[in-house]
């Protein structure tokens, strides 16, 4: 079980912290109440948050090593961690239903004493609080809306804590270390244990075996299974002896309940289970659509409404999805109504437990012959034949996902596509109410694309291969999925010996190294750092040749990528035959021998092709020369660019400037500027073509006209030998929650100038190559990108002019992604201090999301810089009525009321901010002001 234990490894450390207006003025918020606990409330919370861990513990102990087992254990285990899951789900469940009765003063203080337990719990293990996910998840939504500050409070403390856990998660799936310093003050402290610690005092709790055991009385029968014949692969004979056996024991399975062997070669049929889910079925469609896969989902009756004892059907909310999944051409099929273990009921349980589900689906709007899925699997003959005689056909799988117990996409889809590269088809089974399977889908369904598998359909009472392949999608791949691992050496040298010293090549390497850390997530032992007497020719070559001999011991090898960032010195040195070569200038190098003391580019050339990487990009803030280099980038115009991409390799370069030009080492933000626009080129102005992705070709695009538009300087860019036409790729992530408010932080005059003149130049040398319409949420000068493929004239690295290509432009985007990104797109502006086109790209995520929150914070915001507060606390009022939690929208509307002249209600504002937030700096001044309006000092709201 070596996935799943490198999932759980993810889990191992957890850390936490701890309406509407009338007219234009904001409804009063209840006071904060002193209350004390209800008794009863929160005895229910402890028994249910204990009945929680001890699942959550039970699962990990049962799941650990599970395959290694035997055939017959490994099944009888996962047939009990499939129940153990709904028992998981059904506490989480229950906690939420209790969450949802304690809206009184009381039942808030008992939700509060729960999160306390949560975070700070002595006796509990880090991995230990993973298992409150899902209920946090849905304590932040219940009370985002409250009306009391209390609940707000709940809100804002889940919400925190989830957004931890998930940095957390991230980090622990890629194996990262040493990154909680900057959490130390949020809830809980974790005491660092090693996931095999834990699952070895888990252990000492639980044994796999008396769990087995526990469950014996209600585990299906797996020999108790309906009469069977041994199945055929598809294209084979039966044996007479099978034959007569089916003659003698009924239909056999292939005839009785459709199994995936049955399909023809590199066929997949998709099927969802459990749902409708609220938010994660929708989703799936979403995905679906974009690769136009057909799938089945087999729903819940008591997520689709309820039937009474007369045969009422009343619906619930799932009905409604369920019509979603109708309307997007998928059918809907019976999963049962409760999810019990039907081959233990008696038959009329069975009978009333399908026949309900039955006309839940039909008042859904269900057509077409109907298909019933047993949970668990659990059938016998009995029960099968009980559902055949309401005219139901049994649909089982043969590939599972396990996404019920597996938290890690990627681990999730390799063993999908490990499956299925075994028996080479298959009814796969998913459930559609869990994030990670609509994180993990994009990642089978890309991978069964580039192998030319077809889909299947559910279509007139029969399983049919869709004739024609589905239209190529643009896989939504993030980041880490795009390379198995990333590996740097960054090198920044201002402490020169023989060489003149510079001033911001040390904090240009630093810059870079956060850079790909907390944005493109590089793991921090994966970055190598050498900054000026570490630097040293010996050392540089050392780091760089120990990364060309790690594909032997399992370091780096052929799905990752390297990055090599080197500022400092660079010179150019003619040879006898006329012939220019180039060189980087370790900090020990002398001035008389480059050829010596110095590395050559040649060296660098011979080092990039050893490298067993698939790509691999070296950036140079310093002048070159002598590199007589391949021209021009990756073929822009393949509609599959990441698959495509994914199978060539990659050798890139970009250097600062040309063979012995100055490099400026006086840019803005203490950067030179070469690696000032570099950054600013991977914070997502280089996405020309706004796919989320920045390629290397895009980010020279970006970088070079806007370098030589700033400084004397002409960047260069091209491919290195060896190179097979493969971009190294940036994957954006979305930028981290930012509420704009007077603590935000915004580049001086003279950079935020020299930003919007570099766009500029970058915009006037696409805008010549293409017009189109730029994708929604797509970034400034994106439009040029989005026709097919931008064109680009840069200078290449042998000194030549050189065309480049940038990649096609992708296929749409979810509303909620462009949301996303024009939102993003305005914090950048924001920065920059371009209001006008900060409020616009703030409206457009408003026009594609009109709840999204923070938007209408950051638009209020935008007007309050632009003096017009009275707009200002409109948009806010909205951003609260979205989302009361949020505590700098109540200090943003008590700011803009207080410059309007509203004290009453500023002083309104800023006490719900005081309780949502009492450690913020400004609460001490404002609490005072409140308190004591006439002696204290009035606030200043920041202009």
């Amino acid at each position: 079980m070596s996935a799943l234990t490198t999932a759980a490894c993810a889990a191992t450390m957890t850390l936490m912290s701890g309406c509407k207006p009338a007219g234009d003025a904001p409804k009063p918020l209840a006071p904060l109440e002193a209350a004390s606990a209800n008794p009863a409330v929160s005895a229910t919370l402890l028994r249910q948050s204990d009945e929680l861990l001890a699942r959550h513990r039970q699962m990990i102990v049962l799941m650990d090593g599970e395959a290694a087992l035997k055939p017959a254990e490994r099944e009888a285990v996962r047939a009990v961690g499939l129940m153990l899951f709904h028992d998981m789900q059904e506490s989480i469940r229950a906690l939420g239903e209790t969450a949802a009765r304690s809206t009184d003063p009381a039942g808030l203080a008992a939700l509060s004493q729960l999160l306390d337990r949560i975070e700070q719990e002595p006796s509990w293990f880090d991995a230990d609080r993973l298992a409150f996910k899902e209920f946090l998840t849905q304590l932040s939504q219940q009370f985002s809306t409250s009306q009391s500050i209390a609940g707000l409070k709940l809100a804002k403390r889940a919400s925190e804590d989830l957004g931890v856990l998930a940095e957390i998660e991230d980090a622990y799936e890629q194996e990262l270390r040493d990154t909680f310093g900057r959490f130390a003050q949020r809830g809980i402290v974790p005491k660092r244990e090693k996931w095999t610690d834990y699952v070895a005092k888990l252990k000492a709790l639980y044994a796999r075996e008396r769990i087995l055991k526990d469950y014996a009385t209600i585990l299906p029968d797996l020999q108790a299974r309906p009469s069977v014949v041994a199945e055929t692969p598809a294209g084979t004979a039966a044996t007479a002896a099978t034959a007569a056996s089916a003659a003698t024991r009924g239909p056999g399975k292939e005839e009785r309940e459709f199994f995936g062997r049955q399909l023809p070669p590199k066929t997949v049929l998709l099927t969802f289970d459990d749902g409708p889910h609220p938010r994660y079925t929708d989703e799936i469609l979403e995905i679906l659509k974009r690769y136009q896969a057909p799938a089945v989902f087999f729903e819940l009756g008591r997520n689709l409404g309820s039937v009474d004892a007369s045969g009422k059907v009343k619906p619930g909310p799932g009905s409604e999805v369920a019509k979603r999944v109708l309307a997007a051409g998928h059918p809907i099929a019976n999963h049962s109504f409760s999810h019990g273990v039907m081959s233990k009921f008696e038959l009329d349980k069975v009978r009333q437990e399908a026949s309900s589900t039955e006309a839940l689906l039909d008042a859904a709007g269900r057509d077409g012959q109907a298909l019933f899925r047993f949970p668990y699997g659990a059938r016998n003959d009995a029960a099968l034949g009980a559902i055949e005689a309401l005219k139901l056909r049994s649909m089982m799988w043969n590939v599972d996902s396990l996404d019920w117990s597996d938290p890690i996409p990627k681990s999730i889809a390799a063993r999908v596509l490990g499956e299925l590269g075994k028996q080479q088809r298959g009814i796969v089974l998913f459930h559609d109410i869990h994030a990670r399977t609509v994180e993990a889908l994009p990642l089978v369904l890309d991978q069964l694309k580039a192998e030319g598998y077809k889909f299947a359909a559910w279509k007139d009472g029969r399983i049919v291969a869709v004739d024609a392949p589905a239209v190529e999608a643009a896989p939504d791949l993030a980041g880490a999925n795009l390379y198995r691992d990333s590996v740097a050496l960054v090198i920044g040298i201002d402490q020169y010996k023989s060489w003149p010293r510079l001033q911001h090549a040390v904090r240009d390497a630093q810059a870079i190294q956060e850079t790909l850390r907390t944005q493109f997530g590089f793991r921090p032992e994966n970055i190598t750092t050498l900054t000026d007497g570490d630097a040293t020719r010996a050392n540089i070559l050392r780091a760089l040749n120990a990364m060309a001999r790690k594909g032997g011991d399992g370091r780096l090898k052929r799905d990752d990528r390297v990055f090599v960032f080197f500022a400092g010195h660079g010179s150019t040195r003619k040879l006898p035959s006329g012939r220019d070569v180039g060189y980087i200038i370790p900090v020990d190098a002398g001035t008389d021998d480059l050829q010596t003391d110095a590395i050559a580019m040649p060296q660098l050339q011979e080092l990039s092709e050893a490298l067993p990487a698939k790509h691999a990009f070296f950036v140079i803030d310093a002048c070159y020369s002598g590199l007589g280099l391949t021209r021009g980038g990756a073929a822009g115009s393949s509609a599959n660019f990441v698959r495509d991409n994914a199978r060539r390799l990659g050798r890139q370069m970009m250097t600062a400037g040309g063979a012995d030009q100055q490099v400026a080492d006086d840019g803005p933000g203490g950067h030179s500027v070469f690696t000032w626009t570099l950054l600013q080129a991977l914070s997502g102005k280089a996405d020309l073509n706004g796919d989320g992705l920045i390629t290397a070709t895009e980010l020279a695009a970006y970088v070079a006209p806007a370098v030589s538009a700033i400084a004397h300087q002409t960047p260069a860019f091209g491919s290195l030998p060896g190179s097979e036409g493969g971009e190294f790729i940036f994957e954006l992530a979305s930028a981290q929650e930012q509420a704009l408010s007077g603590d935000s932080n915004q580049l001086d005059a003279k950079a935020s100038a020299l930003a919007k003149q570099a766009d500029d130049a970058r915009n006037a040398q696409l805008q010549p190559v293409a017009q189109a319409t730029a994708p929604a949420g797509a970034a400034p000068g994106a439009a040029a990108a989005s026709a097919t493929a931008v064109q680009v004239t840069l200078k290449g690295l042998d000194g030549t002019d050189t065309a480049i290509a940038t990649s096609a432009a992708p296929a749409p985007i979810s509303a909620r992604v462009a949301a996303q990104r024009a939102n993003d797109r305005g914090l950048q502006l924001y920065k920059e201090r371009r209001y006008d086109e900060a409020e616009a790209a703030f409206t457009e995520a408003l026009k594609l999301q009109p709840k999204f929150a923070l938007a209408a914070n950051n638009l209020g915001f935008i007007y309050y810089k632009r003096d017009k507060p009275a707009e200002a606390a409109r948009w806010y009022r909205k951003a609260i009525e979205m989302d009361g939690s949020r505590a700098l929208a109540h200090l943003n509307l008590g700011d803009a009321l207080l410059r309007a002249g509203d004290e009453a209600g500023a002083q309104a504002a800023y006490r719900a901010f005081i309780e949502l937030s009492p450690q913020h700096a400004r609460a001490a001044g404002l609490k005072a002001w409140i308190e004591h309006p006439d002696s204290a000092p009035k606030p200043e709201p920041p202009r």
